[in-house]
């Protein structure tokens, strides 16, 4: 399991990276984990501990947001060759300085297994009886958790804050959002080409990469580039490659290390995304973040090392703002 003790998840329980006040790193946009900070050419990306799942915000995980941080940090690097990206510099271990860019109204999702547990999921869909799926026609017989015949592009539209998001083709996603036919592809092209490195990457770890979703911006020259997160346990879903089979021909949830664990502790309780918020006790926080951690030390091969300052004081010092 993680390389991190008990004693550093307790000091991360007690500053958890909720929110962040740096108005002098620019204008403020909050996203559902992330804080970002626009000024002139460059954004500062703040990804703060906060864990949202059902289009709601949860709540905090420890230590959450320097796990994401990392991992995107290493993807970033491992497919500049594939795609361009936005980063320019990463002065503290939840932060990333990107090239502003003005983001494409689409995220590119990514699929290759028939699975998922919300309303917009690919598997709910198939066992409401669609056979069509953002343009994607499926075959009869198909079962839970089960290997698609190709990887899919799914693409959803961007929704406002508050909204959901909506699955759609390219077609229907070219007539809602109004973008350039020739940014569509380009960026549907990337999409394609990380997913298939991302899976190969972790197929050499002894992992699945069973779908994620990208999103895109242009930036100031005209270049498009990937930007936000990339194969993170936020934006993809891991499972174990050596228990997959036994576990789907059982009939069992594939072993995975996304969110999918606090997602699946919610729906245990009868919460899908409205009503009331439950309570997440420290011990279920602890072990998600557990997950986060395995995760992207098996991705990278690195060992995780979390720094358990207060994140507030730590964040001033390292952009200058003591």
């Amino acid at each position: 399991m993680a390389s991190i003790s008990d004693s550093e998840f307790q000091q991360a329980l007690a500053h958890p990276l909720a929110r962040t006040d740096f108005p002098q790193l620019g204008k403020k946009y909050e996203g559902k984990v992330r804080d970002n900070y626009t000024d002139d050419d460059k954004r500062t990306i703040i990804v703060s501990d906060r864990i949202s799942a059902f289009d709601r915000v949860l709540g905090t995980l420890p230590l959450k947001g320097q796990v994401l941080n990392k991992v995107s940090t290493w993807w970033f690097e491992q497919t500049k060759h594939i795609a361009d990206n936005h980063v320019i510099s990463v002065p503290d271990p939840n932060v990333t300085v990107a090239h502003e860019c003005d983001p494409l109204p689409v995220e590119m999702v990514v699929r290759a297994y028939l699975t998922g547990s919300t309303s917009t999921s690919i598997w709910v869909h198939y066992k409401n009886g669609a056979r069509t799926y953002c343009g994607h026609q499926l075959p009869e017989g198909l079962k839970f958790n089960q290997k698609l015949p190709q990887v899919l592009l799914t693409p959803s539209t961007k929704a406002a804050q508050g909204d959901h998001d909506v699955s759609a083709s390219r077609e229907e996603i070219l007539e809602i959002s109004g973008m350039a036919a020739s940014d569509f592809d380009a960026a549907a092209k990337m999409a394609m080409d990380l997913f298939a490195f991302g899976q190969k990457v972790c197929a050499d770890r002894g992992l699945i990469l069973v779908d994620t979703k990208y999103e895109f911006g242009r930036t100031k020259d005209g270049r498009i580039v990937v930007m936000d997160e990339i194969h993170t346990p936020d934006s993809s879903r891991f499972w174990f490659s050596s228990s997959y089979a036994q576990r789907f021909e059982a009939g069992e949830t594939p072993e995975s290390f996304d969110k999918e664990y606090v997602r699946r502790w919610l729906k245990e309780r009868d919460f899908s995304g409205d009503g009331a918020i439950p309570t997440i006790p420290d011990e279920v926080k602890i072990e998600a973040v557990k997950r986060y951690v395995e995760a992207i030390e098996t991705i990278t091969g690195e060992a995780f090392v979390a720094n358990t300052e207060d994140p507030t004081v730590r964040l001033r010092k390292n952009l200058g703002l003591a």
